[in-house]
């Protein structure tokens, strides 16, 4: 539940994809926007491990073997690392693998400008907050196909 609502599972398209033993990094300040997320996202299938800097997101990925996530919705504007930094890490990483996982920006900022940051940045994606759900569900879908 968000705010006393139900998350309304019509919306969530549940027949579409079937998201379930798929593994995402969400890297997310905002205790809010990751209430959230984590609603669709596990509502959609997914298991969820949760970053709350770019730095941290950056851990996870090293830590962890290659393939363990499957992708990352990376938030642009977070403290100690943005996304954009934590991505351009990612991306420089040794283990391919690990460097060529699908990596989603997610920003407030939904401006064409911002999409082709987020792609000249090394993303695969870009969503906009206040999350688009079927959009969001959408983009994984065609990330992970």
């Amino acid at each position: 539940r968000i705010s006393g609502k139900p998350v309304e599972a019509e919306k969530m398209n549940p027949g579409e994809v079937n998201f379930d033993n798929k593994r995402i990094l969400l890297a997310e300040d905002n205790d809010m926007n990751v209430q959230i997320a984590l609603a669709i996202l596990e509502n959609s299938g997914f298991e969820v491990e949760v970053a709350k800097d770019g730095a941290q997101a950056l851990q996870l990925v090293e830590d962890y073997p290659a393939g363990h996530f499957d992708v990352i919705l990376m938030d642009i504007q977070m403290p100690n690392m943005d996304g954009y930094e934590a991505t351009r890490r990612i991306r420089a990483m040794e283990d391919k693998r690990k460097a060529g996982i699908p990596i989603i920006a997610v920003t407030a900022n939904a401006f064409e400008e911002d999409r082709k940051n987020a792609f000249d940045n090394g993303m695969n994606g870009h969503l906009a907050k206040p999350y688009d759900v079927p959009q969001m569900l959408k983009t994984l879908a065609e990330i992970l196909s």
